[in-house]
């Protein structure tokens, strides 16, 4: 109580406010028991919405050029893929507009009810997961199957940046810049560990990092970090035999060109095969059953043999300027919970999309890692949806007069 009683006020986050009438109350929102909820007068920030419709688009066009093969051969309905994913686009817009006309700082007040929520999840998936490819990293909820690590991403972020709000002043201390978030990353690293899921344990990982580094975290404490994550992802690789034979699919793919190294190999020729403009969309070769996760994982080798370089650069182009925006909003938030969620969001949105690559084409070993907004997956395409609309429900109160420095 008497640590609580010191806490600087100025460092707990401001609930943005609209402008007020006469009377004194809210004009063009809806006053709630516990303040604003729906701000209806803010404008979202156009050119990002835009940017992610757009990549919304052209990921379900090149979903249902990558997929009506497979889904020809798994259900007889060239279009079956493509129909679900579209189903799911059209809901998880909606559900990113609602959650763009939210005030942000509702998100603040759950913070910590998604972190636990996240936490039982991730302990559930050992004991009830859906087993596939080796791995336990599924749960099945009103008939859906999703991964618990979808929600622990946001979870971080938003837990986070709430606390790193509140300690704004303490953060350069191990007991409130350090240990907390250690404790969390730590904690999630050990679940993940147990499903497999190398590739979640690396982003969420990251992530945490990240946004220790903007909420303030001395550096000298990262390089204690930096050595802990060697040390894990050595143990990891040395109890985990099917990592180990990633690893050496990556180095050495001929070696084993008709099983560990097919995979990999498929995905260079497709993208070999694109050359400069491509073969046209819907003319792919690789997608009629040579290349594995040609519709989830691997879909940028189809957009790379279809569309060329000049079109992979290009869907690429759209992805950076999506993510220069998210920190521009990020820069420009309100208040310093607003710019931590921001960032953190987008810098989630810039490791998925950075790492999916590089594994496509063989830069990083293989980990599962989806394409956000092309690769096929129903709850994740709307859980990405819904990051995009807290992003845009902050730009509802950003300023273009001041730059905020988290």
């Amino acid at each position: 109580m008497a640590a609580a009683k010191k806490l600087n006020k100025d460092a707990l986050p401001q609930e943005p406010r609209l402008k007020t009438n006469r009377a004194g109350n809210p004009i063009g929102a809806l006053e709630g028991d516990e303040g604003q909820v729906f701000d209806s007068t803010g404008m979202l920030d156009i050119p990002y919405l835009v940017l992610t419709l757009l990549l919304v688009a052209i990921g379900l066009l090149m979903m249902f050029s990558a997929s009506y093969a497979r889904a020809l051969h798994d259900t007889g309905n060239a279009a079956y893929y493509f129909v679900r994913q579209a189903g799911f686009a059209a809901f998880g817009i909606v559900v990113m507009l609602v959650v763009s006309r939210l005030n942000y700082f509702i998100f603040h007040r759950l913070s910590m009810l998604a972190l636990a929520v996240s936490l039982v999840l991730l302990l559930m998936v050992p004991f009830v997961g859906v087993k596939a490819n080796g791995a336990r990293r599924w749960i099945v909820i009103l008939g859906q199957n999703f991964q618990p690590s979808e929600i622990a991403k946001i979870a971080v972020v938003l837990s986070f940046a709430s606390m790193m709000s509140v300690w704004k002043d303490k953060m350069d201390t191990f007991q409130y810049g350090v240990l907390p978030y250690a404790l969390v990353l730590g904690v999630m690293a050990v679940l993940l560990y147990l499903e497999p899921h190398m590739s979640a344990t690396v982003i969420i990982l990251a992530l945490g990092a990240t946004m220790m580094f903007l909420g303030g975290t001395k550096a000298r404490w990262f390089g204690v970090g930096l050595l802990m994550g060697v040390v894990f992802v050595f143990v990891y690789l040395s109890s985990k035999g099917y990592t180990g034979d990633r690893i050496t699919a990556w180095l050495h793919p001929e070696n084993d060109a008709e099983d560990t190294g097919y995979q990999i190999i498929q995905s260079r020729y497709a993208i070999g095969s694109g050359g400069f403009l491509g073969l046209g969309f819907g003319h792919s070769r690789q997608k009629y059953l040579y290349l594995p996760e040609e519709h989830n994982d691997y879909i940028f080798a189809i957009v790379c043999e279809e569309l060329g370089f000049i079109g992979a650069a290009g869907i690429i182009l759209l992805f950076v300027l999506l993510i220069l925006r998210g920190y521009w909003i990020a820069l420009h938030a309100r208040d310093r919970f607003g710019t931590l969620v921001a960032a953190g969001l987008t810098t989630l949105l810039a490791l998925q999309v950075f790492l999916n690559m590089a594994v496509v084409s063989n830069l990083l070993p293989s980990t599962g890692i989806s394409l956000p907004f092309f690769s096929y997956g129903g709850t994740a395409l709307v859980i990405q949806l819904a990051e995009m609309g807290i992003v845009l429900s902050i730009s509802r109160w950003c300023t273009n007069k001041e730059v905020r420095i988290a």
